[in-house]
C-alpha cells in the first residue's frame, strides 16, 4: 500500500503520515454550532472529512473520529464579541438552548445521513464536558498562563511562544492595542487575549446558560458563567482522544483565531505538541460569490432536495475538487452531477445487471490479488488518495476503468472485475454504487424490445414505434445505444 501524505497546514508543507499508534488514527473535527440548519458550505466540510475517515479506513487504519457540537459559548465574533448565537437563536424561536440545540442536532444527522456520511467514533456535545473546561482552565491558571478579571478568565497570549505559528501573522498586528484593553472589559490586558470562562456579568448578566464554577469574581456566586468557545475543543479533545492528536481538522476560517487558540491553550495546559496534522478545507462559493443568507444563497440540503435533486448528486459534486481548493457551487453544476450519477447508476444496472442480483461470491480482496490489471487500477486509486486525499485524481481513475469497453481487460471477467473494483472503490467515495437495486425486467417486456429491435432491424419503422408506444404504456423506457438497446423503469 502507497505511503500517505498529507499537507499539514503547520509546516506548510506535504509530509509522510505517521500516526501516533501503528495503525490506529486519532481525527478531530470542529463540528458545527448548531443554533441553525447548516447550509451546504457546511456539508461539504462534513463530506470531506467522511472523505478522509473512509481513505484512512481503506488505507488499512482503525479511525477514532471526533466530530463535536458546540452548543454555547459562540459568539457571533469569533473574538469573543457580540451574543452568543445559541442564546440569540433561543430568543428570536421563543424556546431555551437546549430545544434549539435539539432541533438543529436533528437536522444535522439528517443531512449528514442523507450525504451518506459514516457516524463518527463520539460526537461530543460542549455541554457535557463542562467539568473537562473548568479543569483545563484551572490548570492554566495556576500556571500563569491565565488570569481573571471581573467579566471572565482570560488567556494571555504574551505568555506563549509562537502564538501565530499556525497562520504565520506578525504578532504586533494581532495585538495591535496591546496594554489598551477593551471596551467590553477594561481589565483585559491585551486585545487579543481570549476568554477561557465569561462570568455572568457585564455583557452576559442575562445568559440564559450559565453553570457554578471553581474560578472568582466579585460579581457574581459560585462564579457562575459559561465556557469560551476556543476552550470545549480543546477540552473535549483531550478528554476523548488524549493530550496529542495525529489529525485535528476546520475550515480556513479557523486558522487564524480558533485553531491558533486551541494550539496555544492545549500546549500550554498540557505540556505536549497539541496536533500532529493541521488539515483545513477551503470554502464552497455560490456563484463565484460567498454565501449570503441577505442574498439567498446560503443553501440548505433541504433546499437542494425541494429542488428535485438527489442529496447524492451534491455528494458527487463534492467528489470533484480538492478539500484544499475553493468549490463554485451553481445550479448548473449540480444539474450536470446530478446527470452524472444518474449515468453512472444507468451504466452500471446495464453493464452489471446480472453480476449486481447475484453478488460477487468470493472473498473480495482474493479476487482482486488474482486480476493483475484490476489490482493494477487499485493501485492507482491508491496512490491518488493517499496524495494528500486527492478524491478527483481517484475519481478520474474510477471513470477511467468503469468507462472502458471491456475488451481492454483482455478476458470474458471484465464484468466481475468492474463489480469488484465498484464494490472496492465506493467505500471512499461513499455513493452507494454498491446497493443499487435492479429492477427485475419482466419477461413480457423483454420480448417486446426483442421483437422491436427486429423491426428496427428489418427497417419496418412503424412496428418499431408501435412496439415502443406498447412497451413505455406498461411503464418501461427503451433507450437505443451502439450496442442494442437498453430497458429501465419509467
Amino acid at each position: 500500500m502507497a505511503k500517505l501524505f498529507l499537507y499539514n497546514t503547520l509546516t506548510r508543507r506535504k509530509e509522510e503520515f505517521k500516526p501516533l499508534k501503528d495503525k490506529v488514527v486519532t481525527f478531530y473535527q470542529c463540528g458545527p454550532t448548531v443554533y441553525w440548519t447548516q447550509h451546504i458550505g457546511n456539508m461539504r466540510a462534513m463530506v470531506l472529512a467522511d472523505l478522509m475517515v473512509r481513505s484512512l479506513e481503506y488505507l488499512g487504519h482503525e479511525v477514532h473520529f471526533v466530530r463535536n457540537y458546540t452548543d454555547v459559548g459562540h459568539m457571533t465574533s469569533d473574538e469573543d464579541e457580540g451574543e452568543d448565537k445559541m442564546e440569540k437563536t433561543a430568543k428570536q424561536e421563543k424556546i431555551s438552548p437546549d430545544q434549539v440545540a435539539e432541533k438543529y442536532i436533528e437536522i444535522f444527522e439528517r443531512d449528514v445521513k442523507e450525504l451518506n456520511c459514516q457516524e463518527p467514533w463520539k460526537k461530543p456535545k460542549a455541554t457535557d464536558y463542562i467539568k473537562e473546561m473548568q479543569k483545563l482552565v484551572q490548570i492554566l491558571l495556576n500556571k500563569g498562563f491565565a488570569y481573571s478579571t471581573d467579566l471572565a478568565v482570560y488567556f494571555d497570549i504574551t505568555k506563549v511562544k509562537d502564538y501565530t505559528k499556525l497562520s504565520g501573522q506578525d504578532l504586533a498586528k494581532n495585538i495591535s492595542d496591546a496594554g489598551k484593553g477593551e471596551i467590553s472589559d477594561p481589565s483585559k490586558k491585551h486585545s487579543a487575549d481570549f476568554a477561557l470562562w465569561f462570568f455572568k456579568a457585564g455583557a452576559h448578566k442575562n445568559a440564559l446558560q450559565s453553570w457554578s464554577s471553581p474560578f472568582q469574581s466579585p460579581l457574581v456566586e459560585n462564579g457562575q458563567g459559561f465556557p469560551g468557545w476556543h476552550i470545549e475543543c480543546s477540552a473535549m479533545s483531550k478528554k476523548l482522544l488524549g493530550n496529542t492528536i495525529d489529525i485535528h481538522m476546520g475550515g480556513v476560517e479557523h486558522i487564524p483565531v480558533h485553531h491558533t487558540n486551541e494550539i496555544a491553550q492545549s500546549e500550554a495546559a498540557n505540556g505536549v505538541k497539541f496536533v500532529n496534522y493541521w488539515l483545513h478545507n477551503e470554502h464552497l462559493t455560490v456563484d463565484g460569490g460567498k454565501m449570503a443568507k441577505s442574498a439567498g444563497t446560503s443553501y440548505s440540503l433541504q433546499e437542494i432536495k425541494d429542488k428535485g435533486f438527489d442529496p447524492l448528486a451534491l455528494r458527487f459534486l463534492f467528489l470533484q475538487a480538492h478539500y484544499r481548493s475553493k468549490q463554485n457551487f451553481t445550479w448548473k453544476a449540480l444539474q450536470a452531477a446530478q446527470n452524472g450519477l444518474n449515468h453512472l447508476r444507468d451504466k452500471i444496472v446495464h453493464d452489471l445487471n446480472g453480476l449486481l442480483e447475484e453478488g460477487l461470491n468470493t472473498d473480495l480482496d482474493k479476487y482482486i490479488n488474482s486480476r493483475p490489471l484490476l489490482r493494477q487500477h487499485l493501485d492507482f486509486f491508491s496512490g491518488a488518495i493517499s496524495d494528500d486525499f486527492n478524491i478527483p485524481e481517484a475519481l478520474a481513475i474510477f471513470h477511467s476503468f468503469l468507462g472502458a469497453d471491456d475488451r481492454s481487460c483482455f478476458d470474458l471477467e471484465a464484468p466481475m472485475d468492474k463489480l469488484a473494483f465498484i464494490m472496492k472503490t465506493d467505500k471512499i467515495l461513499g455513493l452507494g454504487l454498491d446497493k443499487i437495486k435492479v429492477e427485475k425486467i419482466p419477461e413480457k417486456i423483454n420480448n417486446l424490445a426483442k421483437n422491436r429491435q427486429q423491426a428496427r432491424e428489418n427497417k419496418d419503422w412503424k412496428e418499431s414505434d408501435d412496439l415502443r408506444d406498447e412497451i413505455t404504456k406498461l411503464g418501461w423506457i427503451i433507450e437505443d445505444n451502439k450496442k442494442g438497446y437498453k430497458l429501465k423503469k419509467k
